[in-house]
């Protein structure tokens, strides 16, 4: 059964980091681009950051550069995204999706997704 798993999500003050997992079972993450996504309450989903299937190349919206990294281990068959000096508008539930032989995380075009993850930042 092909299966992504995310974890990591909690309650964490501004300022504070977290690191996301997303754990692949029954397919091999190294052929598929890996995107994070997230969802607001009342807001629509929208791309943070993707990671290349075949390079390391990344990409990240506007709103995460210079605070969030993805990174892939293959050896584990897992991505994360680490999350720092988060704010309280980074508040969301977290998903991450795949899509096969891509360098491209379209929000509508994903292969599999995950079921998320929450993050909520507040003090």
């Amino acid at each position: 059964q092909l299966q992504l798993v995310e974890s990591g999500g909690g309650l964490v003050q501004p300022g504070g980091s977290l690191r996301l997992s997303c754990a692949a079972s029954g397919f091999t993450l190294d052929y598929y681009a890996i995107g994070w996504f997230r969802q607001a309450p009342g807001k629509e989903r929208e791309g943070v950051s993707c990671v290349c299937s075949s390079s390391d190349s990344t990409n990240y919206a506007d709103s995460v550069k210079g605070r969030f990294t993805i990174s892939r281990d293959n050896a584990k068959n897992t991505v994360y995204l680490q999350m720092n000096s988060l704010k309280p508008e980074d508040t969301a539930v977290y998903y991450c999706a795949a899509r096969r032989a891509s360098c491209y995380c379209p929000n509508y075009g994903m292969d599999y997704w995950g079921k998320g993850t929450l993050v909520t930042v507040s003090s």
